[in-house]
This record gives C-alpha cells, sequence and structure tokens, in this order.
C-alpha cells in the first residue's frame, strides 16, 4: 500500500527503532488542539522525555470504520493501543516519561469521545491536516478516501526526536515495552 515514508537523509534503522542518524530534529513549531481543548505545540512539550503515540484513529459507537479496514496492515489496534498506554502510564512516568500524549487527524470533538470513554490519564492530540506528518516526512497511508497517520511512537526529550519506534506491530503490547527501553537508555 502506497504511503510516505520516513524523511531520507536525517534517519537510520536501528535496534527497536527508528533513530536520527546524527544529532536530532526539533519537533515541528505547529500547534495542536488536545482534547482539554488547550493548543500545544509539540516542539515545546516541556522539558524531559515525552512519549508521544500516534495511530490512525480510534473506532467508537456508531462510526463505522473505513472499508476494507481489518485488511490494512497495521490499521487495527488503536483502541488497544490507546488503553495499553493509560494501563502503563505509571510505568512510563516512573521509567522517566514527564508527559505522555497519543495523537491522531481525527478531529477534537471525536477524540474528547475517546478521552470520556477510555478514560487516559493523558491528553490526545488532533492533527486533522497531518502537519506534523508533513514536516517531519512521517508516514501516512489512506483509507476509505482519508490520509491517516501510520502507527508510530516518538521520544522526544526537550523537544529533540530522540527515537522512533515504527513499525509498531503489536499495538496493544507496545506501551508495556517502552518503559524498559525508557529506563535502558536513561
Amino acid at each position: 500500500m502506497p504511503g510516505r515514508r520516513l524523511a531520507a537523509g536525517g534517519w537510520r534503522l536501528a535496534a527497536g527503532g527508528w533513530r536520527l542518524a546524527a544529532g536530532g530534529w526539533r519537533l515541528a513549531a505547529i500547534t495542536l488542539t488536545d482534547t482539554s481543548g488547550d493548543r500545544v505545540p509539540p516542539d515545546e512539550l516541556g522539558a524531559g522525555r515525552s512519549v508521544l503515540y500516534l495511530h490512525p484513529l480510534s473506532g467508537g459507537p456508531d462510526v463505522d470504520l473505513p472499508e476494507g479496514w481489518e485488511s490494512i496492515p497495521g490499521a487495527r489496534g488503536c483502541t488497544a493501543e490507546a488503553c495499553g498506554f493509560r494501563d502503563h502510564h505509571r510505568e512510563l512516568v516512573d521509567a522517566g516519561a514527564t508527559t505522555v500524549y497519543g495523537l491522531s487527524c481525527q478531529d477534537t470533538a471525536y477524540q474528547q469521545e475517546v478521552v470520556k470513554r477510555l478514560r487516559p490519564p493523558f491528553a490526545l492530540l488532533s492533527d486533522p491536516c497531518l502537519e506534523l506528518a508533513a514536516a517531519l516526512g512521517l508516514p501516512t497511508f489512506e483509507a476509505g478516501g482519508t490520509q491517516l497517520y501510520s502507527r508510530l511512537m516518538l521520544i522526544v526529550h526537550d523537544g529533540m526526536i530522540e527515537h522512533v519506534f515504527h513499525p509498531i506491530d503489536g499495538p496493544g503490547e507496545h506501551a508495556g515495552q517502552v518503559p524498559a527501553w525508557l529506563k535502558g537508555t536513561t
């Protein structure tokens, strides 16, 4: 399936995911809206390490998934992934994450329903125009006539991308693996 790939030139595949070849990239100077209505610039997530997981879309009650969703590699599992980050939030913080955010191209109102239903202890960011993908060359794919994020996770340290986990094969289990990575790289 055609989709955008990580921008060439700065990334290399390393154990456990993509890593910047030299130095780091500052997150894009854009502003996204979170589920509390606050405007959040991803390049200013704060001091320390932030976990930013990107997913295609979360299903919900009375919402049809795009046709063929079940057959798209990597598409299924967004709710399981969100629940994983919810359930492992304390471990992530104990391992050194100062903030955790989920991000998709779904609008803020939709993501507010997801937060109400799943109750994560962190906010979700809405990027309906895929601004972060455009700025960083992040992978996307099309489903049902809509361009969506491919599942990946960024570790951001003081506004700089430190590590990219991509691809993520087990979205429900991935959040439980991140604390060990964080502890192993402090």
